[in-house]
């Protein structure tokens, strides 16, 4: 098998230690390998970088082992280039295994160029990226909160979520804060709702008729504390994404013009993909790489259903988000869209196909540099009107006939 690439280094990394094979030149044309160990603490990567550059490595080659591959990655990108490996595409051979084994099997794999790198963004996208990931926890946490605050309120006979649309409206927080000062009378209670929820003042009352103790308000006033929390956080962490964002401003401002994507959508959107559409071969690619088109599995001749593919799970929880937004906008070409699809396949399979109408669009507005264009609500219908005009034709021309098509005015 032809070498393709003469020095290399294939790293097999844990969370205490990397091993590293080089595999370089060697007497009579031969191939010459070396291991050595290191401890993945600062010091001991540079001494591993100085090594492989002693070396004369030029491409460096290692598993996407959790997290721990970060350092060493980042200690080796500037010095040579690093290529991430997807653990699924290294198959290694049957018999003994050991992390000096899996260093030779990385390094001979990518000799011959048999092994593909995975995207890895640029330092500024990767800055970006840990603060947009982050602030979806957070937002986690603000609805898991969200939650336990509502069962402990069913625990106390208040039913307010059945009449408020979520228990952390100013309405309801209104209340709960009378609830926990010691306010027992529902009507006194009802009475604080404000703006449109005035209007269900009797069922608020009844709502609010129940057996809130003490317990359960020092554990309401706990979860509300955490919750006020949660949400300065949030505030804080949005100033310093769109500060972090500036550079990208263009690009977030082309992709805020397709329905449903939002601020938060398109920074995502920017994090998650580098904003560069040049270093994904097609639209189709990215939106295999995101997770949002299907997965096949063909064997004999026949596919079958392989179910949902593994993608980057941050984008395509963020791309099904705004399908979701999208499928409440009037008259545009998502919304109808998700209607076709969800009266045949359901609302989930219809929001995917949006999620990733939406990532298409994506790609060749920041690759084209232009803003989004809407196909309209009809253009489903004319496209399928189309197609059954041609499949009639078709059918009489085998029949012998000859078809000329006279359009109606």
């Amino acid at each position: 098998m032809d070498v393709m690439f003469t020095r290399v280094a294939g790293l097999d990394i844990g969370k205490k230690s990397v091993t590293v094979c080089v595999r370089i030149p060697g007497p009579g044309g031969g191939r010459h390998s070396e291991t050595r160990t290191f401890r993945t603490m600062t010091r001991s990567l540079e001494l591993m970088r100085d090594w492989l550059v002693g070396q004369g490595v030029t491409l460096a080659a290692m598993e996407s082992t959790s997290t721990y591959w970060k350092p060493v990655f980042y200690a080796l990108e500037e010095r040579m280039e690093c290529w991430l490996l997807n653990a699924a595409h290294m198959k290694a051979v049957p018999g003994r295994k050991t992390d000096v084994k899996d260093a030779e099997w990385i390094a001979q794999l990518m000799e011959h160029g048999l092994v593909r790198p995975s995207f890895v963004p640029p330092p500024p996208i990767r800055r970006l990226r840990l603060l947009t990931r982050y602030r979806v926890q957070l937002m986690g946490d603000r609805t898991r909160d969200s939650g336990r605050l509502e069962k402990m309120l069913e625990d106390a006979s208040i039913k307010v979520s059945s009449v408020a649309s979520s228990v952390t409206t100013v309405s309801v927080r209104a209340m709960l804060a009378a609830l926990i000062a010691g306010e027992a009378d529902p009507q006194v209670l009802a009475q604080l709702a404000k703006g449109r929820m005035r209007a269900k003042i009797p069922d608020l009352i009844e709502a609010l008729t129940g057996y809130f103790d003490a317990d359960h308000a020092r554990l309401a006033a706990a979860m509300l504390e955490r919750l006020d929390r949660v949400e300065v956080a949030l505030a804080t962490l949005d100033e310093t994404i769109e500060t972090a964002s500036r550079p990208w401003a263009h690009q977030i401002g082309l992709l805020q013009t397709i329905p449903g994507v939002g601020l938060k959508v398109a920074q995502v959107i920017i994090a998650e993909t580098g904003g560069e559409m040049s270093q994904f071969p097609s639209a189709a690619h990215l939106a295999a790489w995101a997770g949002v088109a299907p997965a096949i599995h063909e064997s004999a001749g026949r596919r079958s259903p392989a179910g949902a593919r593994h993608g980057n799970k941050w984008l395509t929880s963020m791309l099904v988000e705004a399908a979701g937004s999208a499928a409440r906008s009037k008259n545009t070409y998502l919304s109808a869209q998700q209607s076709r699809i969800a009266s045949r396949r359901g609302a989930k399979r219809a929001q995917i196909a949006a999620a990733h109408s939406i990532l298409v669009s994506a790609y060749y507005m920041l690759k084209r540099d232009e803003p989004y264009r809407d196909l309209g609500p009809e253009w489903l219908q004319h496209r399928h009107e189309q197609a059954h005009t041609r499949r009639f034709v078709a059918q009489l021309e085998r029949l012998g006939h000859t078809v000329v098509i006279d359009p109606a005015a």
